[in-house]
């Protein structure tokens, strides 16, 4: 383990990766629970199935999407708002998805594919955290996200049978879960004081953005892209300060 801590050695795929990655994610499935249990409720708020709801979650496998596509979910459902607002919510995942290069540009074919259909919210947090530290086996990403997935699929089942038991109306407090489990993953993600300042851009940025465009989802995209621009001005200056920068 330690000769993986050295971040200058090659990157490496490994089933010993992999199920450090399974056992590691264990503690976000904590997270993941009312995450999931909200998804199944809100599909069987909307008409969807059993079998309907396990299907979405398989092959979808995006709890944020999953959920603002199931708030905009009609009868008859309007295809192109569903797709559209899944699509939104889903573009953050291309700026996540370029920090995790290091280990992701050493794969490719199934190991590739399925690395970057596994990717999730928690899996990537995980993952980021120990590409920082200098570990350098990838398929720890793969196993995080193989885990995540398997639960996923059975709490959003489990959820739409306690939906039909519960049928809670819209507004319950049991849909903040979902937000909750997001706010979580920002404590693996915190640094110090130094990150205050581009995720209160975020936060300012998306909040402004809600309140001018009411019943659109464009201000998840706003709030990552201005993040991303504050974060990136704030690792500029830090680099210009350096003696020899």
């Amino acid at each position: 383990m330690t000769g993986l801590r050295n971040a200058e050695g090659p990157v490496v795929f490994t089933r010993v990766g992999f199920v450090r990655g399974l056992r590691m994610s264990l503690p976000l499935v904590l997270g993941l629970i009312p995450f999931g249990l909200v998804a199944g409720v809100a599909g069987q708020g909307v008409g969807l199935s059993l079998g309907e709801i396990t299907f979405m979650s398989a092959a979808v496998y995006a709890g944020a999407a999953q959920l603002v596509a199931l708030g905009v979910w009609g009868h008859p459902v309007d295809l192109f708002a569903v797709t559209f607002a899944a699509f939104v919510v889903n573009l953050r995942l291309a700026l996540m998805g370029p920090v995790l290069a290091p280990w992701l540009n050493r794969l490719s074919g199934w190991r590739l594919y399925l690395s970057l259909f596994m990717m999730v919210d928690h899996s990537w947090a995980l993952s980021v955290k120990e590409m920082n530290s200098g570990y350098r086996d990838s398929a720890m990403f793969l196993g995080c996200g193989v885990s995540l997935f398997v639960f996923w699929v059975i709490t959003t089942a489990l959820g739409h049978l306690l939906g039909t038991q519960l049928q809670p109306p819209q507004g319950h407090p049991l849909f903040f879960a979902a937000l909750a489990a997001f706010i979580s993953i920002l404590v693996m993600m915190w640094r110090g004081l130094g990150d205050l300042m581009p995720w209160a851009v975020a936060g300012v940025v998306s909040v402004l953005v809600a309140q001018i465009m009411p019943g659109s989802f464009w201000y998840i995209v706003a709030g990552a892209l201005a993040g991303s621009v504050a974060g990136g001005v704030r690792d500029h200056r830090r680099t210009q300060r350096k003696p020899g920068a």
